[in-house]
């Protein structure tokens, strides 16, 4: 099963100030046991709001909304991709990551083709791998 593990952000995140070089080192050593362990699929950090946007979709209406976004505990500084045996080993995992300033971590399973049941046609799974396998040729390139 695949899980996302999403990063909240805080005023600090959404201020640009980046973390200090032992938090870095603490999480790079994280990341590495998370590698070993054939769990890590992605993750990153994500820059403030301040240097993103939003689009408002309304019928055929486009409206762009530029940051930076109000309420901080509800955005998101970063994500892990994590591929597991199951929920509780990601949670497993998390508790070990080298967080201590109060974060709130969310995790999320990844939706998988078995989950649509018969809405996902045969036509539809085949153009699911093939995007797949497209990808995965375009990332070892």
């Amino acid at each position: 099963m695949r899980v996302m593990v999403i990063v909240k952000a805080s005023p600090e995140s959404e201020a640009g100030k980046m973390p200090g070089t032992g938090l870095l080192e603490e999480m790079g050593k994280f990341n590495e046991a998370l590698v070993k362990a054939g769990i890590l699929l992605a993750g990153e950090g994500l820059h403030p709001t301040s240097r993103g946007a939003r689009v408002r979709f309304d019928g055929r209406q486009r409206t762009v909304i530029d940051g930076p976004f109000g309420e901080t505990k509800e955005l998101v500084a970063g994500f892990w991709l994590w591929q597991v045996r199951n929920f509780d080993e990601a949670i497993e995992w998390i508790k070990r990551a080298p967080f201590d300033g109060g974060e709130e971590i969310e995790l999320r399973p990844v939706f998988e083709a078995e989950d649509f049941g018969d809405e996902l046609t045969p036509e539809l799974r085949e153009q699911e791998a093939r995007l797949a396998a497209q990808i995965q040729s375009q990332t070892q390139a």
